[in-house]
């Protein structure tokens, strides 16, 4: 599975986003074609190297009509392309982009729409977007979701969001950095106050986040490339760059140390080892378990082996002795390693299921669906166990 990672470091943009995705191989040819099949005339783009502090990032430019659409200063997308929400909603739905690029277009812009509708006080299908409906922030957006799509980017991760200071020329006048919807759409993410003399995350970039990024944490990962792309304005304190990183993500394996228990018996009646295995697992053993054994004078029997943290050695080793006709217990140390775990709980036609979903470090999931669960659905719905159960990790997958 291939993961990005936004670098915020100073802010984000619609362009810099962009720009980081070319820098990474996006063609911006793709990009074009992408423009062509929207309709947007009178829209051009094109690209060029950069140096920023000594680091070389690709600058994406959007024209309208030979315009650059944001002065020198300013963000206000001002006299061209303004569009009520409803209408991009519709450009975008009744679009040939493949379904991937234009669902998360459609994502990035049900953000803004609700992150506009918030800060002024409009239902979402009366917003228009002053700020961020113009031509050239649907060529971003649209653009972004296409980059990330054809570099196979499965999950988005971004940094705490600097988000600057000061003020903003914008169609309402000028607001403070950050403005209203910018500080709508980073809700539930670490962001950094004061950090920088001016707008460093834009309406455009902040929604790309709020839609697109995980909130978790960024998992360790194999760095695989890494690309930059540069805003417009040089800044006196950082290089004005976004860094998105790509790479695999690396499972992180635990070891931990448990002690084993070991009885061979050949005399404790078979019908009791149900009893005892589940007494152990209820009183906190990792696991236990039977393996058949031959023991002296060829009788048959079995090896009781119970795992277990070392603090509970003793009380675990308490049950065996009370509930099996062992007289004796074998133990030693032993070192785990565990794969990391979730429960989910998944729906399928028969019903809710509980699942263990483990991830092995090339990122193959194991599920182990609750087989008393699917037992007790495939009784009361009348179908096979197996269909349950292979519905179950299914629905796991999905």
């Amino acid at each position: 599975m291939r993961i990005a990672y936004l670098d915020a470091f100073s802010g984000v943009s619609g362009d810099m986003t962009v720009g980081a995705l070319l820098d990474l191989g996006l063609p911006l040819d793709l990009v074009r074609a992408a423009i062509d099949v929207l309709g947007l005339s009178g829209v051009a783009v094109h690209a060029e190297r950069v140096e920023r502090n000594g680091i070389a990032a690709t600058k994406f430019h959007v024209r309208v009509h030979g315009q650059h659409p944001d002065p020198p200063g300013g963000h206000h997308h001002g006299a061209h392309g303004h569009r009520a929400y409803r209408d991009v909603r519709a450009l975008l739905a009744g679009s040939a982009l493949a379904p991937p690029v234009r669902e998360r277009a459609l994502a990035i812009f049900a953000r803004l729409a609700a992150a506009e509708g918030h800060a002024h006080g409009v239902a979402v299908e009366q917003v228009t977007f002053h700020e961020v409906g113009a031509l050239d922030a649907i060529v971003d957006v649209v653009a972004s979701a296409l980059g990330f799509t054809h570099l196979g980017v499965e999950r988005i991760y971004a940094s705490a969001l600097p988000l600057g200071g000061g003020m903003v020329q914008t169609a309402h006048g000028r607001l403070p950095v950050p403005g209203p919807a910018v500080t709508a759409l980073v809700e539930g993410r670490p962001v950094r106050f004061e950090d920088g003399a001016s707008e460093l995350v834009t309406p455009t970039g902040a929604a790309i986040v709020a839609a697109l990024a995980e909130t978790d944490p960024v998992p360790e990962m194999r760095v695989g490339a890494v690309g930059y792309g540069a805003g417009d304005r040089v800044l006196a304190d950082r290089p004005n760059l976004l860094r998105i990183v790509l790479g695999e993500p690396v499972v992180p394996t635990a070891a931990d140390e448990i002690v084993v228990l070991e009885a061979t018996v050949d005399d404790t009646s078979p019908e009791l080892w149900e009893h005892v295995i589940e007494r152990l697992l209820e009183a906190g053993a990792k696991d236990a378990f039977l393996e058949p054994a031959v023991m002296k004078k060829s009788r048959p029997g079995v090896t009781l082996r119970v795992l277990a943290a070392p603090a509970d050695r003793d009380r675990l080793a308490g049950i065996v002795f009370a509930e099996t006709s062992t007289i004796g217990l074998r133990w030693a140390p032993w070192r785990r390693i565990v794969l990391p775990r979730e429960t989910r709980v998944v729906e399928t036609e028969y019903g809710a299921v509980t699942v263990k979903v483990a991830r092995a470090p090339d990122g193959t999931e194991n599920v182990a669906p609750e087989f008393e669960e699917c037992r007790r659905l495939a009784r009361s719905r009348g179908v096979a166990l197996k269909l349950v159960y292979q519905a179950a990790v299914t629905a796991a997958r999905r």
